[in-house]
């Protein structure tokens, strides 16, 4: 499996890509492309463009969850199809896989809007629609992980804004694991269901107990010390040669997890490589 970070909150040193606070992920596994978030703004699509990523040919576009830093760049996105299908160019629409919660309408109090701009209605005119709770097979060792348990009592119980009248838990939060010749690698965007109930999903799902690597935000923002606590604890449990934390994970976190898990550099740019 190839990984290629398309955007994240920094770039990695010395390559000149855009930044935001955002995350995307182009990820080509078994013989297909899938792309995984689509940040923020139109920046995912510029940077894939100068690292010679061809995004019109797809074969999966997924979403972890419905916030504005994930989904507000599929409005470009299907521009892009839309404008390549007016010029004859060649392109292959990928299939959606996400939650049913993701295209929701979301507020937070004096901000107003922070979910989709995009309705599951409008993007199914666009691409096929795959919306589900439950796990997704999408190639021979990619899985989508569906609807998190969460099971701990540390991590994924603050609400986050409202939806649909109510606090809004973001139960549509997940996550994709690839089955590697090592373990696991688990690939995340924000964590809002708690990264070790996202990993505890991952073995479940992939019938694997090892983790070889986690790559993505881990929703550590000033976290409560109990939530840092157990996470670390968590996370030392893992015996993980590699942690790539980036996007929504702050640096005393980080710096917190380095103790636990050897941290490597993260940022646009990075690609990774796994068997």
């Amino acid at each position: 499996m190839k990984l290629t970070v398309l955007v994240d909150n920094t770039t990695i040193i010395d390559r000149y890509f855009l930044a935001e606070p955002a995350f995307s992920v182009l990820i080509e596994a078994d013989g297909q492309r899938v792309l995984f978030d689509c940040g923020y703004s139109d920046i995912f699509l510029r940077n894939a463009e100068k690292m010679g990523e061809d995004l019109l040919h797809l074969d999966h576009l997924v979403f972890s969850h419905g916030h504005a830093d994930h989904t507000w760049g599929v409005e470009p996105l299907m521009r892009a199809f839309s404008v390549a299908a007016m010029e004859g160019r060649p392109h292959r629409r990928p299939q959606v896989t996400a939650h049913p919660d993701v295209f929701a309408t979301r507020t937070f109090p004096g901000m107003g809007e922070i979910g989709s701009l995009v309705s599951a209605e409008k993007l199914g005119e666009h691409f096929p629609m795959g919306l589900t709770r439950e796990p997704v097979q999408l190639t021979e060792r990619l899985w989508f992980l569906g609807e998190i348990p969460r099971e701990n009592d540390f991590e994924g119980k603050n609400p986050i804004g409202v939806m649909n009248g109510a606090p809004d838990m973001l139960l549509d939060d997940t996550a994709l694991a690839w089955k590697g010749d090592k373990g696991l690698v688990v690939i995340t965007g924000c964590s809002h269901a708690g990264i070790c109930n996202i990993v505890e999903q991952a073995r479940r799902v992939c019938e694997e107990d090892r983790v070889t690597d986690i790559v993505g935000g881990l929703h550590l923002l000033s976290p409560s010390p109990r939530q840092l606590e157990g996470t670390l604890a968590y996370m030392k449990s893992l015996n993980l040669p590699a942690l790539h934390a980036c996007h929504c994970t702050d640096f005393p976190s980080r710096k917190a997890l380095a103790e636990v898990a050897p941290q490597q550099e993260v940022g646009v740019g990075l690609v990774l490589g796994y068997e």
